[in-house]
């Protein structure tokens, strides 16, 4: 009987054993990668975290930022603290990554079976800024837009704002220096906040915010989502369209007339 039962403990060591022994041969995620938001947009910053289960001497890790398309967008290298961590922050933007989809963050410690990835969603970056005449002036605004088109800047007058068209073909940004002589938000001497809107519905910081000011200029970023039409900035000045100059300048001149009429006793019809 004893027999029997010093076989029974041993097969069942040597079976526990067999099914147990790999275990010691593998390390469970040895590297793991972590962003801290799911989607971002052209100028954000990345922060990038992760964590390894065994320091490796002289081995930092190595990260692959990998366009949609599958090309290289960035390399770096990352020294691992003492406790085991690491992180570091990308700034996307630039001409590498003009194309919009999901992106691809490879880790890799030391060797090829301690790896890990992580994605993440990216309008697209518009690489250099571009120009477009305000309707009904001469003026130009400079802007950048990700995730679509700008149309047309036009002037409302009645409301005291600027109307953008745009056409977006997936969730963007517009970032917009405004000269203060095509549109301004004071009190007195002071500026005051714009007031956004995307297709009529008002927005707030984070997706709308003020981020340059200058003597000359003020530079406004607003957020919209896909199939998005039109943005409304709001202030307390606007300029005119040409239309409403023409009538001013013809009102002048007519009052203009009068008056010198008036006073030199000149008449406008002929004497017979």
């Amino acid at each position: 009987m004893k027999t029997h039962l010093s076989v029974f403990i041993l097969s069942a060591i040597i079976i526990a054993s067999i099914g147990i022994s790999p275990a010691f041969g593998q390390v469970a995620n040895p590297v793991t990668v972590t962003t801290d938001k799911t989607s971002y947009l052209d100028g954000d910053k990345v922060l990038v975290t992760g964590e390894v289960t065994q320091l490796l001497s002289g081995f930092p890790i190595s990260l692959t930022l990998i366009a949609p398309n599958g090309n290289v967008v960035t390399i770096e290298q990352i020294e691992i603290s003492p406790d085991n961590k690491y992180s570091t922050e990308l700034t996307l933007g630039g001409p590498l990554m003009t194309m919009g989809g999901t992106y691809t963050i490879e880790v890799q410690y030391g060797t090829q079976n301690r790896t890990a990835q992580t994605t993440f969603t990216f309008p697209g970056s518009v690489s250099h800024g571009t120009s477009i005449k305000v309707t009904g002036s001469d003026l130009m605004v400079n802007y950048k837009i990700t995730g679509g088109k700008l149309l047309s800047i036009t002037p409302d007058v009645k409301s005291k704002s600027l109307i953008i068209a745009i056409n977006a073909t997936q969730d963007g940004s517009l970032t917009i220096t405004l000269p203060r002589s095509v549109i301004d938000s004071k009190e007195g001497d002071k500026d005051t906040d714009f007031f956004a809107l995307v297709d009529l519905e008002e927005v707030s910081a984070p997706e709308f915010e003020e981020i340059e000011t200058t003597d000359t200029d003020r530079t406004l970023r607003i957020d919209f989502p896909v199939g998005a039409e039109e943005i409304e900035i709001v202030g307390t000045f606007v300029i005119p369209e040409f239309g409403a100059i023409a009538v001013m300048i013809l009102a002048v001149a007519i009052i203009s007339i009068i008056a010198i009429s008036a006073k030199s006793r000149l008449s406008i019809m002929p004497r017979y």
